[in-house]
């Protein structure tokens, strides 16, 4: 049982000869994934960086701004701006995605993937705002990969500083209304622009990415905040605002809040963009994130209500290493709890998708119908729609449409793939002791192959991890 929990929760669902490989050990198989840092896949570290993507963005943008000033003085047609945009930003969304799919697929190492998913949704950022989709898998592969086995405060500190992070919830606009820029703004009269403050960061961090909702934090602790974090933007942009390395983060101090400023308690003075990392390393050791954290990887990989006892171990172990990751996922790995239900968590669609792209060991090579896949039932790559991220329980993901899209999805692959496949025997290669014997009996009566592999991914053993 612990074996098929080891490769089905823990990891991204078993592989054809996974199940004997992993064999007895299988704390020491899932625990020597994350000792230590690990090189990025080859088909990621070949995509370009964030930065180059943002840079081109950038230029295009600002090109096409005065284009249609040429073209408006001229009174001509507007230049065709969103496809342009488009033809930036869909190739190198739709290339991330298909690399993110490709690793979870054939990885050697699905817990530590795993472990990438769970901390990119708990840092979430969505491709549907425009000028994130193409930064999104960057996120996760520049801010999350490199931490996986590390401090979470510098994870923390890096994903905060990362270009998709601060366009997505806005923070290059947050302007301190003391600051240099918003005195020359008032001196002056120019612009519509009017120097303000932007929560939107400063909030998610201390009740998405650290404290938790019931935290503590008061409302004064996030305008606060807030006005610390002014001044964390990305370079380039027109005018005088062109500053740093175009899509890179730098610190503008001209629309930086001065002063000091008071953070669940504790004053921090000026010091620039210290200031706020000061902020975040404490935000990093404080109990309640711990115990935010620990209830979180509780939920992901032991039950949808998480045991008591299994959060108050790894929050204790956060505590006593400094948040110091590997010590954590060691506590998850030892705990009891983790391997008392087979079945315990249901799998959400891109769970679903990985788990058989895995067990019928193939990668997908199509980016149009990996993105339609995912977002046929519900869960389009990178796009979870709020900062709260994709939910984790399976009253998010079992209602009937769901079941329904799944099941039309398990039949087209069925139908594609079922005759390449020997169903009965896949069914105990990736299931183990988890396959029923009532949902072994109905694949093994199959009347074609592609009739028992579609029922095998649809059987409820399949369906859950």
């Amino acid at each position: 049982m612990e074996t098929v929990i080891a490769a089905n929760r823990f990891g991204l669902g078993a592989r054809p000869g996974d199940l004997p490989a992993i064999g007895n050990d299988y704390q020491g198989w899932l625990l020597a994934q994350v000792d230590g840092p690990a090189a990025l896949p080859r088909i990621i570290a070949d995509l370009p960086p964030s930065a180059d993507v943002l840079a081109e963005f950038q230029s295009m943008r600002q090109d096409m701004m005065k284009q249609r000033q040429t073209a408006a003085a001229a009174d001509k047609p507007s230049p065709d701006v969103v496809n342009k945009a488009r033809n930036i930003l869909g190739p190198a969304y739709r290339d991330q995605l298909m690399a993110r799919y490709t690793v979870a697929a054939g990885t050697e190492q699905p817990f530590r993937e795993r472990l990438v998913h769970f901390w990119s949704n708990h840092f979430a950022v969505s491709a549907d705002k425009p000028t994130v989709t193409a930064l999104a898998g960057g996120l996760e592969n520049e801010a999350i990969r490199p931490h996986v086995s590390g401090y979470f405060a510098d994870m923390l500190l890096a994903v905060e500083q990362h270009p998709a992070m601060l366009l997505y919830l806005d923070n290059q606009a947050s302007i301190g209304p003391n600051s240099k820029a918003a005195q020359r703004m008032q001196r002056f009269g120019r612009g519509r622009r009017k120097a303000d403050i932007n929560e939107n960061l400063g909030r998610e961090i201390l009740e998405l990415h650290t404290l938790g909702v019931d935290g503590g934090y008061s409302q004064a602790d996030v305008t606060n905040f807030s006005k610390v974090l002014t001044g964390w933007s990305v370079g380039g942009g027109p005018g005088r605002l062109r500053q740093g390395q175009p899509g890179q983060f730098v610190f503008r101090s001209v629309i930086h809040e001065p002063g000091k400023q008071t953070v669940l308690g504790k004053a921090y003075k000026e010091n620039g963009i210290r200031q706020g990392e000061a902020v975040l390393h404490d935000l990093a050791r404080h109990p309640a994130t711990a115990r935010h954290l620990a209830t979180k990887l509780a939920r992901h990989f032991i039950a949808d209500e998480p045991p008591a006892t299994a959060v108050d171990r790894l929050a204790s172990a956060y505590l006593k290493s400094d948040g110091y990751l590997p010590a954590v996922y060691a506590a998850l790995v030892e705990s009891p709890e983790a391997w008392d239900n087979i079945l315990a968590k249901y799998k959400t669609p891109s769970d679903f998708v990985i788990s058989s792209l895995r067990a019928l060991s193939v990668t997908p090579d199509q980016p149009q119908q990996l993105i339609g896949s995912l977002m046929l039932m519900g869960q389009p790559g990178y796009r979870p729609g709020s900062p709260a991220g994709w939910g984790d329980t399976a009253a998010d993901w079992d209602g009937a449409d769901g079941l329904m899209k799944r099941i039309e999805w398990a039949t087209a692959v069925g139908y594609r793939a079922g005759n390449f496949v020997d169903p009965p025997r896949l069914a105990e290669n990736v299931l183990g002791s988890a396959l029923s014997e009532h949902s072994g009996t109905w694949i093994r009566r199959a009347e074609t192959r592609a009739q028992g592999l579609t029922l095998l991914l649809v059987s409820p053993e399949f369906q859950r991890r």
